[in-house]
């Protein structure tokens, strides 16, 4: 490849081909990236308009690489790897200067993993004022957009508002929890539940409409005949006998005290998941961000995956850290 004249090469370029390989979707590559679409097909006509290739075969659904696109991506990501770490390190002097930081979590974080990453933050940040609050998803996206936080640990939206930058963290599967022993193996089938009773969560949640989605698109309704709006309640129920639920690991940890009173299993039908993330605005410190990443991964990796999996083993590979 030779570079065309009069064209340059730009990072957003490169970075919206490298997300554009993984996803195969310049529709998902523009809400990752906080783009409109027609702004991240732009990007890439003009690398390869620059590179004088087609990088992308468009004729291809999700779109593939060409064999040109192949071979170039791999220098894309050792470069974008050394700006990155380049960026981070340089960012950690600039998260020095912060003199207040607001940050809005969903409580299925509650457990280990905000004290543990509030600890964190407090010393690389010792001269910043640290408000770390929770809330539901939907909340904490508006409050970023309004301007009230400055970073968001959320559930994905089903569509990622203008204006918001996405760092997905944890894919965290839905799974089926029923009073123990109600059954003598996991169930094949919800009709195995009988009159059992659904326990929904609240549908003002965005975790409580998702589940209802799937259900739908699977042309289940299980009789249901209580809704709530909090995890612990939730897992209560259950236990008691009155009913069952969908729930993810996260919801698992935060009920610890409920664990011997409730089996926990697969799904009875196709499964799905949440992806947890980041958030800020688009006029936020990308690199800070990326800081705060590092950091929370690692604490989930610790907090959440490994006594996720121990104790649900068939979760390994599902329930997983999301590094891009």
């Amino acid at each position: 490849m030779e570079l065309a004249e009069n064209r340059s090469i730009t990072l957003r370029g490169l970075e919206v081909f490298d997300e554009l390989a993984r996803t195969g979707s310049l529709h998902d590559t523009a809400r990752r990236l906080g783009l409109s679409p027609p702004a991240a097909s732009q990007q890439l006509k003009n690398l390869e308009t620059a590179l004088g290739e087609p990088l992308v075969d468009r004729n291809r659904r999700p779109l593939e690489l060409t064999e040109a696109g192949r071979g170039y991506l791999l220098h894309v990501r050792q470069a974008l790897q050394h700006l990155r770490q380049g960026a981070a390190e340089v960012s950690l002097k600039d998260l020095g200067r912060l003199r207040t930081l607001r940050i809005g979590y969903i409580d299925d974080f509650n457990g280990e993993v905000i004290p543990s990453l509030a600890v964190s933050l407090a010393r690389l940040l010792p001269y910043c004022d640290m408000s770390i609050m929770t809330a539901s998803s939907h909340i904490i996206i508006e409050d970023l957009l309004a301007r009230e936080n400055e970073i968001g640990i959320a559930a994905r939206p089903p569509e990622l508002p203008a204006g918001l930058v996405e760092w997905p963290i944890l894919r965290d599967p839905f799974v089926i929890i029923i009073p123990r022993g109600y059954l003598p193996s996991a169930p094949q089938d919800i009709a195995e539940l009988g009159e059992l009773p659904l326990v929904r969560y609240d549908q003002r949640q965005l975790v409580g409409r998702q589940i209802s989605a799937h259900l739908r698109r699977r042309r289940l309704e299980p009789p249901s005949r209580i809704e709530i709006d909090s995890n612990q309640a939730m897992f209560g129920i259950v236990a008691s006998g009155a009913g069952w639920a969908i729930t993810t690991p996260l919801g698992v940890l935060q009920a610890r005290r409920f664990l011997g009173q409730v089996d926990i299993h697969p799904l009875p039908f196709a499964g799905f998941s949440r992806t947890i993330s980041l958030y800020h605005r688009t006029d936020w410190n990308d690199e800070i961000s990326g800081v705060l990443c590092t950091k929370l991964r690692s604490i989930i990796k610790t907090a959440v995956i490994e006594p996720g999996v121990a104790a649900m083993p068939w979760l390994s590979g599902s329930l997983t850290i999301l590094t891009e």
